[in-house]
């Protein structure tokens, strides 16, 4: 499956979007893909909404690309649980990212420069409408689900929220409606990695190149919230790099240390520290309840049928969560990820990904 990366300007200067928190923006733009055809009814659309640091190249083949490198290609594609056989996929980068939609990467276009640290805070419930103003030009009347795991849930829960008769279910996965004090902490340890990296440069680092030693191990904190316990035993135990090394030389680490570093290095080519502050912010300023009431009475409003998912190891957004997701909601499913992945298992748990998704959706 060969696609491309599209791109929309959604808003200009005639029509600036307004974000939730009363700035403007003059431009958005959005970079987006779809998968599978829309049909004549506008109703067999699919949004997929990625997590933190994700793209709009959820599935197929850029071309020149060998192998596929969208991020849950396991799960688009023909015959696969979101099957373009018979939905419209679509996934778009949502604001304030690096890959293509309108963030702080981006140029101000009163400066001329990078908007950096001068771009405003968006919100999930800004992401979500950006979205909105993509699948109304597109054409599609509704959505026959939406789904996201992670920051992608968030943006889930909101769509029932806020676009009710624009969603006929939802599917949100290892999420949570209220951004805990234990998810607030982890995200603010990665921020002060990186604006107390001396190259961050109160965020005016363009031209001179990344904070790369804070953006690394802001990933690298990340990642152990990721994945588990379990799986990091199991996986390096206590090994070392060189196993018959010297047991004293500081370059023969453990395997899990070369691991964590070597995670924080992916992140650093091919993200932007500006943007991570940007996004983890919104993340903790989700509460789907905000401005609306009590947390139990927002989430009973949503009258949609849901697949909420959660997974046994994750610490990060845990399994609890999920279920008090489901009994809130209205007319939701629960189902359980047995998994040592922690987080990640959405992604990596196919086959019970797709058991779920699959029966659901029948």
């Amino acid at each position: 499956m060969i696609v491309e990366t599209r791109y929309q300007d959604l808003y200009t200067p005639d029509d600036p979007f307004t974000m939730e928190s009363g700035a403007t923006l003059p431009n958005v733009t959005v970079a987006y893909e779809t998968y599978g055809t829309l049909d004549a009814s506008g109703t067999n659309a699919v949004l997929v909404c990625h997590a933190l640091t994700g793209s709009a190249h959820a599935a197929g083949l850029h071309p020149g690309e060998s192998t596929p490198g969208g991020w849950w290609d396991s799960f688009i594609g023909p015959g696969k649980p979101l099957d373009t056989e018979r939905f419209f996929v679509i996934c778009s980068n949502f604001l304030g990212s690096c890959y293509g939609t309108t963030g702080p990467l981006s140029i101000d276009p009163s400066t001329g420069r990078p908007y950096g640290m001068t771009f405003p805070q968006m919100t999930v419930r800004d992401m979500v409408t950006v979205q909105k103003r993509l699948i109304d030009q597109l054409g599609v009347r509704q959505l026959r689900t939406v789904i996201g795991g992670s920051l992608g849930g968030m943006q889930v829960l909101e769509w029932g929220v806020m676009f009710p008769d624009s969603v006929a279910s939802l599917i949100p996965i290892a999420t949570s409606a209220q951004h805990s004090a234990w998810s607030v902490g982890l995200n603010d340890i990665g921020r002060q990695a990186i604006m107390n990296d001396p190259d961050w440069r109160g965020g005016e680092y363009h031209g001179h190149g990344q904070p790369r030693r804070g953006l690394s191990l802001a990933r690298q904190v990340a990642m152990m919230s990721y994945r588990s316990e379990r799986e990091f035993a199991g996986r390096f135990g206590r090994a070392k790099r060189q196993e018959n090394g010297d047991r004293f030389d500081p370059e023969n680490i453990f395997q899990v240390e070369s691991y964590l570093r070597h995670q924080g290095k992916k992140l650093v080519d091919r993200f932007d520290a500006n943007t991570y502050l940007y996004i983890t912010r919104a993340m903790d300023l989700h509460d789907v309840a905000y401005g609306r009431g009590a947390l139990p009475d927002v989430l009973a409003s949503v009258r949609h049928p849901a697949l909420c998912i959660g997974i046994d190891s994750d610490i990060l957004y845990p399994a609890h969560e999920q279920r008090s997701i489901a009994e809130a909601l209205l007319s939701a499913e629960y189902r359980e990820i047995a998994s040592p992945y922690g987080h990640d298992a959405f992604l990596i748990e196919f086959e019970q990904m797709a058991s779920f998704v699959r029966e659901f959706l029948r």
